[in-house]
């Protein structure tokens, strides 16, 4: 797939280590434009998701882009709406439909909460027809994890999480080692923090390589085992946040960037009342 490496996942599938995130970007035609322009740039790994209300566009730009099918990593996600077998069963077809493809690549329980083996369950059978290549989680925690991985049949494949240089989800990582589980990381650039972007650690390599702070942040996860996949709607951006593969960080330089995990995000799924409110925030039943 072009030329941006892959990674092995637990299930014998490769994923494109870089790809292109469309989280918030409104399906007025602009994530059409933006997925669009990312294909035509080299990118071959699109994240979307139900609750992301653009699954369709991605779908559109896939169709139009001329390259085939089987070049193209599409991940997409179930919404805490449609969990429970029944439910998630009709939610993987509305996913397929709206992409308009015989399979997604990458199908993930978007957060863990409510009747999550029913809708695991569902997506192993998915997988299991056809419909679906890898099974994975997202905002999984290591006490989410313990609660429910250890029963799943199938291992997830992938875990997509917030993951960037303040927050590098080491105890995290250290259970998903044991079945060989991939971190994606949502929010890798730190959504835009500019402290993050200012730390002497991070501009002082930028200096050395040319690079700009988010290239350096991109370049550092990638080296760690990560799959990242950030967002932009801006053309020259699109194209600077893949030029990361042409330099490679020494040890001693990502160890500079690993002293600076700070062992917390933003998100906290473990947080009272975080699963109450995600199943109110959005109505996927209504787009």
């Amino acid at each position: 797939m072009s030329k941006i490496p892959t990674f092995n996942l637990n299930d014998g599938n490769q994923i494109p280590a870089f790809g292109f995130g469309t989280f918030k970007i409104p399906a007025d035609g602009s994530t059409k434009a933006a997925v669009a322009t990312a294909l035509r740039l080299g990118y071959r790994h699109i994240d979307t998701a139900a609750a992301y209300f653009n699954e369709q566009e991605v779908g559109q730009a896939i169709a139009e882009s001329g390259i085939p099918r089987d070049q193209i990593w599409v991940t997409s996600k179930l919404w805490l709406q449609d969990y429970g077998f029944a439910a998630a069963t009709t939610g993987i077809e509305t996913s397929l439909r709206k992409i308009g493809v015989d399979d997604i690549d990458l199908y993930l329980l978007h957060q863990p909460y409510g009747d999550v083996p029913g809708a695991w369950q569902a997506l192993e059978a998915a997988q299991k027809a056809g419909k679906i290549r890898s099974i994975g989680i997202s905002n999984v925690t290591p006490k989410l994890w313990q609660k429910f991985v250890p029963d799943f049949a199938v291992k997830p494949a992938v875990n997509q999480s917030e993951f960037n240089p303040y927050f590098q989800q080491k105890p995290l990582r250290a259970l998903m080692a044991a079945t060989s589980t991939v971190l994606e990381a949502w929010a890798p650039l730190g959504q835009g923090d500019p402290e993050l972007f200012q730390e002497p650690a991070i501009t002082k390599l930028a200096a050395k390589y040319g690079k700009d702070a988010g290239q350096i942040i991109l370049r550092f996860e990638y080296q760690s085992g990560v799959v990242v996949f950030p967002k932009s709607v801006h053309s020259a951006r699109i194209a600077s946040n893949q030029d990361i593969f042409d330099f490679a960080l020494t040890d001693a330089e990502m160890a500079s960037i690993v002293a600076l995990d700070r062992g917390h995000g933003r998100h906290d799924p473990d947080a009272p009342g975080v699963a109450e409110r995600l199943l109110n925030a959005f109505d996927v039943h209504a787009n």
